[in-house]
C-alpha cells in the first residue's frame, strides 16, 4: 500500500470537547475522517477507581500524519495525560483508502 493508513483513538471528557476536536481535527486535514461515540470508561488514575462517561474519538489518517495529529491533540485537550493511541490498518478497501490518503493530506503534504 502506499499510503500506510492508521486509526488514532482518543477520549474527550464532553460531547462539546469531542466534536470541537474532531472538527479541528479534519479542517487541518490531518484527518479524513472522525467518528465520535458515547463510551463508558473504566480505570484507575490518581490511586481512585473511576467510572466515566467519555467520548471516543476514532481518527481515520495516515500512519505519517502521526506526529502531527499527536502534538495538535495535545496542544488542544483537556486532560493531562490523554489517551492517544495509533493502531495500525492491516487492509482495506482500494477506494476507501485511496480516499483516506486524500483527505489526511494538507497542501504543504501533497
Amino acid at each position: 500500500m502506499d499510503h500506510p493508513a492508521c486509526i488514532v483513538m482518543t477520549t474527550a471528557s464532553t460531547e462539546d470537547e469531542a466534536e470541537a476536536l474532531a472538527v479541528a481535527i479534519v479542517e487541518a486535514r490531518l484527518a479524513a475522517c472522525v467518528q465520535v461515540e458515547r463510551v463508558r470508561s473504566f480505570y484507575v488514575w490518581q490511586e481512585k477507581l473511576h467510572r466515566e462517561p467519555e467520548w471516543l474519538l476514532l481518527i481515520k489518517t495516515l500512519a505519517a500524519r502521526f506526529p502531527a495529529l499527536e502534538a495538535f491533540i495535545r496542544e488542544r485537550h483537556s486532560y493531562e495525560t490523554p489517551e492517544i493511541l495509533q493502531v495500525p490498518v492491516a487492509a482495506g478497501s482500494p477506494d476507501y483508502l485511496g480516499w483516506l490518503a486524500a483527505g489526511s493530506t494538507g497542501p504543504d503534504q501533497a
